[in-house]
């Protein structure tokens, strides 16, 4: 029987189901988190064979001696995982600390969390990757934009999406930004033109992606956060081969097993000197954990699969079918939302029927992705490039 410590079950949303599959699977789901008892939801209580509340899981001694406790209950552990990036770093040091293989652990997980040490593993595997710096000095930051020129980006070397990421377009900005304190060690880039898209899935024990998925993203996060803007993404329908190419190739090379990925790439839409021509692939980041938002339920609609499973499957060692399941029926799945604040010219009911049941979801998003992801959503199902960017621009198209 295999044993699974899940850390905070019930955020993001999307480990609810997670635990589900994995109990349905066989698998004894414990877990630690820091939300009351009473308000988790009924599909994970009935999942958990025991949740062990914390006051915080930033206290890393209370977390420990729940997971003592949890091992003197039920044994051996053999997983413990987030699925979530603020985590990992908790996920790796309970795995150290308690002997556990199916991940990670402490002495490498800055690989996977540190900006500058990402981009050795890029240069390492050969793949293309922006110049960057740890900003140490002005005068080191003013001999980097010397090298690439403005803009650059600037952002914490340890951080997630676009929390605290600015654009500096020219000397003065610098020197106001490097006058400033930082709440930790901040990166800076070069400053790279092009979509961006992600190679998004999930790797088994020999690191071999058992689910993949090709994600098309707005230019800027940064933007749409700063600049209220409405947000559109989608995911792809078919998987540029150049884009599983490198991203396979970046999966060996951070040793990636056990446990999804999101991969992001620039895919450049103007030439860059000693990184690429046009439509040529250039690495960002890489993510050890899903996607955000609702995108790992954009993944389920956009192939007819339960991607849920597909990790259960991972874990407990079965072969539900989900996987196969999952590559029989490419679709695209579209993302398209809305701010209470503004007015649109089309009516939720007006959409209704102009795409029909092609409109697969429609509902709010939870207030802490407001910022990032509007508050009311839209999913498209669709095979048609054209009907996903005219959906797009009907649910976009102000008053």
């Amino acid at each position: 029987m295999t044993t699974f410590v899940y850390i905070s079950p019930a955020y993001p949303p999307t480990n609810v189901y997670f635990c589900e599959r994995l109990a349905a699977s066989g698998v004894t789901v414990l877990a630690i988190g820091d939300a009351p008892y009473d308000e988790l939801p009924n599909g994970l209580t009935a999942a958990l064979t025991e949740y062990y509340r914390v006051d915080s899981l930033e206290d890393y001694n209370r977390v420990y001696r729940a997971m003592a406790h949890l091992i003197a209950r039920h044994g051996r552990v053999d997983w413990v995982e987030s699925n979530n990036e603020y985590w990992l770093q908790l996920d790796a040091r309970l795995r150290t600390d308690f002997n556990i293989h199916t991940g990670r652990r402490a002495e490498k997980v800055n690989e996977i969390r540190s900006k500058v040490d990402m981009k050795q593993v890029y240069l390492r595997a050969g793949v293309p990757t922006a110049r960057q710096i740890r900003i140490t000095t002005l005068e080191a930051a003013q001999e980097f934009v010397a090298q690439v020129g403005y803009p650059v980006i600037v952002k914490p070397e340890f951080g997630m999406g676009a929390t605290h990421t600015y654009q500096l377009r020219d000397d003065a900005e610098l020197a106001g930004f490097c006058s400033e304190p930082a709440d930790g060690p901040m990166v800076m880039e070069e400053f790279v033109t092009g979509d961006i898209i992600s190679y998004d899935g999930i790797v088994d024990h020999d690191s071999v992606p058992v689910f993949e998925a090709a994600t098309l993203w707005p230019p800027s996060i940064m933007d749409i956060v700063l600049n209220d803007l409405d947000l559109a993404y989608q995911v792809l329908d078919e998987m540029p081969d150049r884009l599983r190419e490198l991203g396979q190739r970046v999966l060996k090379a951070f040793g990636v097993r056990n446990r999804w990925f999101h991969l992001e790439f620039f895919r450049l839409s103007d030439a860059k000197p000693g990184l690429g021509e046009v439509g040529d692939f250039v690495a960002l980041e890489v993510n050890m954990r899903p996607a955000g938002g609702v995108t790992v339920d954009m993944y389920n609609y956009a192939r007819n699969a339960d991607v849920y499973q597909i990790y259960a499957d991972v874990v407990s060692g079965h072969d539900t079918g989900a996987a196969r399941q999952a590559t029989q029926d490419p679709a695209r799945c579209v993302y398209a939302s809305r701010r209470d604040h503004r007015d649109y010219q089309l009516s939720s009911d007006r959409l209704a029927e102009i795409y029909g049941d092609a409109i697969v979801a429609h509902q709010r998003n939870l207030e802490l992705f407001v910022p990032q992801m509007g508050n009311e959503y839209y999913l498209l199902r669709t095979t048609d490039a054209g009907r996903a960017t005219a959906f797009i621009d009907d649910v976009l198209r102000r008053a």
